[in-house]
């Protein structure tokens, strides 16, 4: 005589299945006469104030709103006029290799510059008035001239 190829293991697992099932389908009756019940699917609409509620907004209050008035990023911010051209030192400079470094007066940051930018021949300790540019490595000064001193 053969033994059955179902072991108790097995139909445990199988009758465990079926409860789960037949749990799920009552669960699911039951969502199903709760809505017949109240009507339908519920709506949510949103606020003046971008709440979620149950009641409806009173359109009378509506703010019209132009398509190009949307913004859809952040707002740029306001360009203040700023003088392009800076006073600084010179800190170093070197003739026979043609470079050297500026150092602004307003905010102690050191600049490049080479001797394409400069205007007028500067020796270390010149005050000078110069414009900035991005270059290769960061900012560098160009259109470097000594700055006019006025006689006390």
């Amino acid at each position: 005589m053969a033994r059955s190829q179902q072991s108790f293991n097995k139909s445990e697992r199988e009758k465990k299945r079926l409860k789960k099932r037949e749990e799920k389908r009552k669960k699911k009756e039951e969502r199903n006469a709760a809505k017949e019940e109240k009507g339908g699917i519920p709506f949510a609409y949103v606020d003046e104030f971008g709440n979620l509620t149950d009641t409806p907004v009173d359109k009378s209050q509506r703010e019209q709103v132009e398509a190009e008035d949307i913004e859809i990023s952040i707002p740029k911010k306001e360009k203040e006029e700023i003088d392009p051209v800076r006073k600084g030192k010179v800190a170093f400079f070197n003739d026979s290799k043609g470079y050297g470094f500026i150092v602004d007066l307003e905010d102690n940051e050191k600049y490049f510059t080479h001797v394409s930018g400069l205007i007028d021949d500067i020796q270390e300790n010149d005050k000078v008035t110069f414009e900035l540019e991005k270059g290769l490595k960061g900012m560098n000064a160009v259109k470097v001239t000594l700055a006019k001193t006025t006689p006390e």
